[in-house]
């Protein structure tokens, strides 16, 4: 796999290669837009995107990490993720970017489709902030019904971990 790095598992002690986290460069309504309209409404870097529509409607997204639970496996999968975020939550978080101790909670929908799953609906999150100024972690809402939100509270296996990150390097790479 690319991007790997080798390491010793502090959990079984035997020599592991690390996966590469599963990345989203933007929110999948910033991919949904033209090449016109990205330079004309739209506003990203690695940690912020807004999106300002022609009726004033701003989406505005930031960018969160989620950890999936690998059952057989030492090591867990790890996503990048974009969530939208009201209006007062993000510019609470945008005010406290830079506060090394800014510890909140913000709800956000989760603004990505991960191509193993069925979405018509966005994914309710708690967005956790962290000391630290790491990226924010977020929890998918455990009452909301969908097959994520189940593998997310119950595991996936190793196999579709690495099932996962095959597919994600081969998108990257038809891309390229």
């Amino acid at each position: 796999m690319n991007d790997t790095i080798k390491f010793i598992c502090a959990c079984c002690g035997q020599e592991h290669e690390s996966w590469p986290a599963l990345a989203y460069d933007s929110p999948a309504s910033y991919n949904n837009l033209s090449p016109e309209q990205k330079e004309e409404i739209a506003v990203i870097d690695e940690d912020f995107c807004a999106i300002k529509y022609a009726d004033d409607d701003i989406h505005r997204f930031i960018r969160v990490v989620l950890i999936q639970t690998v059952n057989d496996h030492c090591e867990d999968l790890e996503y990048g993720f974009w969530v939208s975020l009201s209006e007062k939550s993000f510019k609470d978080y945008l005010d406290n970017f830079d506060n090394e101790n800014h510890e909140t909670q913000y709800f956000g929908w989760l603004s990505n489709y991960i191509p193993e799953y069925d979405f018509s609906n966005s994914i309710p999150t708690t967005v956790v902030t962290k000391v630290g100024n790491d990226r924010p972690e977020i929890f998918p809402h455990k009452d909301f019904d969908h097959p994520f939100v189940k593998d997310y509270y119950n595991g996936i296996t190793k196999e579709e971990a690495e099932k996962r990150i095959k597919n994600m390097i081969q998108s990257i790479n038809q891309i390229a």
